[in-house]
């Protein structure tokens, strides 16, 4: 039975290490994104990183990546840059990527 209990164990502390690494994931993603439009606007670097910041609350309005889609848009449409959903889209598995790769060599 302590076998069962061990591996158990085990299995509950992999879930939990792989949903953090999703979270650290996500959230550098959306600041690398955040960075990303901020440059395209011709932020400053103080406004970039409060961008940035912003970019990664806005996830946590709902499931799924349209919160951070729709904010990215509109202000990006708001500063005047061209700007649609597919290239936004392409921005953020890219910078997934990135944050991915990141991560793992901070590992």
């Amino acid at each position: 039975m302590t076998d069962f209990n061990d591996r158990q164990k085990g299995e509950e502390a992999k879930f939990a290490f792989d949903q953090e690494n999703a979270f650290k994931i996500m959230a550098r993603r959306n600041r690398l994104l955040g960075q990303w439009a901020a440059q395209r606007m011709g932020l400053t670097a103080e406004e970039t990183d409060a961008y940035a910041k912003a970019v990664v609350q806005a996830d946590f309005e709902e499931a799924g990546d349209e919160d951070v889609i729709r904010k990215l848009l509109g202000d990006l449409t708001q500063a005047g840059c061209e700007a649609d959903e597919a290239e936004i889209r392409a921005a953020l598995e890219e910078k997934h990527i990135e944050a991915r790769r990141q991560l793992m060599a901070e590992s």
